[in-house]
């Protein structure tokens, strides 16, 4: 009886603890696929969990912050996804790589072409992005997660520093600080590193060769003293055998 109790107090605490903790989990969120420095591009992932357990998730909206406009945003093929890229016009034309953009991608829309995202699982939607802005520190996409049962959840309170959790908050991408290249590498950095690679290789010749010289001379000392070890054997066998002969004929 003692035992039955204490496993179904057991079972009761660890079915707390799981709803307790399941709102800090089951939000629409966003990560990057390494790191999203500031100026740079990335690719950043949109997970999806399924919070209900007799409805699946069919239709998944982000929408792409307009005080940072983003020039470049292209959505990874997902399967049994079709995913809808709509753009708006900007009041203030943007400069990427030298070309004025007079509009950008504002919204990605999936749309489930079969069941979707079923209850007890969850789907990513990869999407890559850039340039990142170089004056903020995080980006806010707000989220619009639909279920087959017609039931809408909006994924758009902003979280604010130093309050609790919203109940429904929006997607935010944490952006790390600017690197020496937009492209996540510096020209610098790559030329050192290609003129430490010739010297490595340069080294590893050097060493190589040193170490053929001395394993060939190393070679010919052993075949000569090889050869003369041989030389003294034969002589040796010569010499028994005419002792024998010596003794045999007295």
């Amino acid at each position: 009886m003692k035992a039955s109790r204490i496993a179904a107090a057991g079972a009761v605490s660890g079915i707390a603890v799981l709803a307790l903790s399941a709102p800090a989990f089951a939000h629409v969120s966003v990560q990057p696929e390494g790191t999203a420095a500031k100026g740079g591009y990335a690719t950043v992932g949109f997970k999806v969990p399924n919070e209900r357990d007799n409805a699946s998730t069919t239709k998944l909206e982000i929408n792409f912050p307009t005080d940072h406009p983003l020039a470049s945003v292209m959505p990874q093929p997902v399967p049994g996804w079709k995913a809808e890229v709509t753009k708006s016009k900007l009041d203030k034309p943007l400069d990427s790589h030298g070309k004025q953009l007079t509009e950008v991608v504002s919204k990605v829309t999936w749309t489930a072409e079969g069941k979707g995202i079923e209850p007890g699982y969850f789907q990513k939607f990869p999407v890559s992005l850039g340039a990142l802005p170089e004056d903020t520190d995080q980006l806010v996409f707000k989220a619009i997660q639909t279920y087959s049962n017609k039931e809408v959840v909006r994924w758009i309170e902003v979280p604010q520093e130093g309050q609790e959790e919203p109940e429904t908050p929006a997607p935010v991408l944490e952006l790390s600080a600017a690197e020496d290249d937009a492209h996540g590498a510096s020209g610098a950095k790559a030329g050192d590193d290609t003129e430490a690679a010739a010297q490595d290789t340069a080294a590893d010749s050097s060493s190589s060769s040193g170490s053929g010289d001395s394993s060939d001379t190393t070679a010919r000392v052993l075949g000569t003293v090889g050869i003369v070890v041989g030389v003294a054997g034969v002589a040796y066998g010569v010499l028994a055998g005419r002792r024998r002969d010596s003794g045999a004929s007295a």
